[in-house]
């Protein structure tokens, strides 16, 4: 018994120690007061307040669809050289896998400098397609490190077998190789994603006037002092997070229901 209680209490402290400062956020994000430090009273004020500071708003705008874009791109462009790289040999998959993590292992500082200094010598005017090159070019290797594993999941026969029974090498990977390895996709597309949403070294290097991101927005005003929108902005979007992951795990708990009883 007193071993049960222990671990229950070291599970609700790790909880809390992780989910207390989203706690304090939401819970601030309805105070009347312009500071953290006093609680004024309750208010939706910073809710109404948000959606007219339009220097917000454009920060939200170009982050979510630098982080859609990229995502979408770079799952593509992953998925297709997963496959690449699962069908190479010896030195040549070792060397590749190898130079595939860099981006992954890099510190972001350098990354961001690199792709700074490259954008310049290219003649590419720093701003919106720079920032979208720069999260493509880091969101890659995340997806090849997610899809990789499903496709060594994969019988070493099951595309031999395709097309002994006559399916054509497209036809293969539309209807066999893309729908198994489909969680590993997912999951690449969402870890992209994320990485691009919460990304501030690598854009505040690439970043040009005018165009701009959540995370660098959040920066700049740190030094005057962080708006109560932004608490408002924040909660909305764990919530929405919060909502999707309902969402998906209900649908997986539905399916899995599902291919239970058919099995």
């Amino acid at each position: 018994m007193l071993k049960k209680a222990g671990v229950k209490l070291y599970t609700f402290i790790i909880f809390l120690f992780l989910y207390a400062p989203i706690i304090a956020l939401i819970i601030f994000s309805f105070n009347n007061s312009r500071t953290m430090g006093v609680w004024k009273g309750f208010t939706f004020k910073w809710y109404l307040q948000l959606f007219h500071n339009r220097r917000i708003l454009r920060a939200l705008y170009y982050t979510v669809l630098i982080a859609i874009s990229s995502a979408v791109i770079s799952t593509i462009v992953g998925t297709i050289s997963s496959i690449a790289i699962y069908k190479l040999k010896g030195f040549k998959k070792k060397l590749t896998l190898n130079i595939t993590n860099l981006p992954v292992l890099n510190p972001d500082i350098v990354t961001g400098i690199a792709l700074m200094s490259l954008f310049t010598f290219l003649s590419i005017k720093l701003g919106l397609l720079s920032m979208l090159l720069a999260h493509i070019t880091f969101g890659i290797p995340y997806v090849i490190l997610s899809v990789l594993p499903k496709l060594k999941q994969l019988p070493t026969n099951l595309e031999d077998a395709a097309l002994d029974l006559g399916a054509t090498p497209r036809y293969t990977l539309r209807k066999v190789i893309l729908p198994l390895i489909k969680p590993g996709i997912a999951s690449g597309f969402l870890m992209a994603f994320t990485m691009s949403i919460d990304d501030f070294v690598i854009s505040f290097f690439t970043a040009g006037p005018g165009v701009t991101n959540l995370s660098i927005e959040v920066y700049s005003m740190a030094k005057r002092g962080i708006k109560p929108e932004i608490n408002a902005l924040s909660t909305l979007m764990f919530l929405v997070v919060l909502f999707l992951l309902l969402i998906i795990n209900r649908k997986d708990s539905k399916g899995g229901g599902k291919k239970f009883e058919e099995i």
